[in-house]
């Protein structure tokens, strides 16, 4: 069966559309012809396609920024998770306490590293994405969170928790005495 050439309507020659054949079309109208699944770009494509691309680039420029913003707040809270685990393994085993170790354990994990990622979005993801945070004062606030939410909070953390499991169980005085010993030392 013979494809019939594409035309034109007589009733919309009128109104500015001419002929496919022809590949003319004013200049205030700007669309692209299909021809049997082949597109024939239309006259202003060229013009946009440095702009396009600049925009996927930025696009993509932004994404990049943003992964690595995301995985360096992951590393931070899981190395302050370890930290809080390796914290209470200490303190367990210098207080010599037996029980309820799964409860210790899932609690020194979840709050550092919780509190570590909240912590480093708020005063250095957030502030660097606004623009008002140098490379200096970035580097000086993630040392300082590093420093609190990674070693102080989980081993102030597990101290508290397994001493006063370790008081509260045993019921002996032997606690004290190592705390005043290891004050004095």
């Amino acid at each position: 069966m013979a494809a019939s050439e594409p035309q034109a309507c007589p009733e919309l020659k009128d109104g500015g559309v001419v002929r496919m054949e022809a590949r003319e079309a004013p200049q205030d109208i700007k669309m692209a012809i299909h021809i049997y699944g082949r597109l024939i770009p239309s006259l202003g494509d060229t013009k946009f396609r440095p702009i396009i691309t600049e925009i996927i680039e930025k696009q993509l420029e932004y994404y990049q920024k943003k992964t690595v913003n995301i995985y360096g707040t992951l590393l931070f809270g899981t190395s302050s998770a370890m930290s809080g685990l390796l914290a209470n393994i200490v303190f367990r085993n210098s207080f010599k306490v037996q029980h309820e170790a799964l409860k210790t354990c899932v609690s020194l994990t979840i709050l550092p590293f919780l509190s570590t990622v909240i912590t480093y979005k708020l005063f250095v993801t957030d502030a660097l994405h606004s623009g008002n945070l140098s490379e200096e004062n970035c580097i000086v606030r993630s040392m300082l969170i590093g420093v609190t939410c990674g070693v102080l909070y989980p081993c102030s953390l597990a101290f508290r928790k397994n001493g006063r499991l370790a008081v509260n169980i045993s019921g002996t005085l032997w606690i004290y005495s190592w705390l005043l010993s290891l004050c004095f030392m």
